[in-house]
């Protein structure tokens, strides 16, 4: 059996009215990344303010000791929710696949209220990045049911982490 390989994580909240004290997103994903044998590389608070989240996404894609960005909060569809605006532009490549089947799986607990979710996934500079929902629910969903799985190794029939090697190629 294939060992574990463990990920540097960042987790970054987006959000106008959370502290970090009663984050419950932020703090979802750190206790899951951890558990699942991963490292908290940062967690960062900012808010929804599309050149501050740019500016940490960047800093984060540009460092070599992230292989992972997860961002929670600003995705939904309010003046305000503009976290795939903030990056999008920074990703190489889309992962469509990611966006439609969390929404196809938050359709069960959410029913047609998961459209308002602009969740997407994608590299950037060989940097995994994913960008969730604020509510601990869809944190919940994303982590659990699609990306631990990815993060991880040992699963097959295949995995994001075993792409790592190559996805700087020219």
């Amino acid at each position: 059996m294939k060992q574990f390989i463990p990920l540097n994580i960042a987790v970054l909240v987006v959000s106008d009215t959370r502290t970090e004290a009663d984050d419950t997103s932020g703090k979802l994903l750190v206790e899951r990344i951890t558990a699942a044998g991963h490292a908290v590389f940062q967690k960062t608070l900012v808010p929804d303010d599309i050149y501050q989240i740019r500016a940490i996404v960047s800093q984060w894609i540009a460092s070599d000791a992230v292989n992972v960005i997860i961002s929670t909060g600003g995705t939904g569809v309010t003046g305000r929710d503009g976290t795939p605006e903030a990056v999008t532009p920074l990703l190489d490549k889309i992962l469509d696949g990611f966006g439609e089947t969390f929404r196809m799986l938050s359709y069960q607990d959410i029913k047609t209220s998961t459209i308002q979710s602009r969740a997407v996934a994608g590299v950037a500079n060989g940097t995994y990045v994913f960008c969730l929902p604020g509510s601990s629910g869809a944190c919940k969903t994303a982590w659990d049911l699609l990306i631990k799985d990815q993060l991880d190794h040992r699963t097959r029939p295949c995995n994001l982490v075993q792409l790592m090697p190559r996805l700087l190629e020219k």
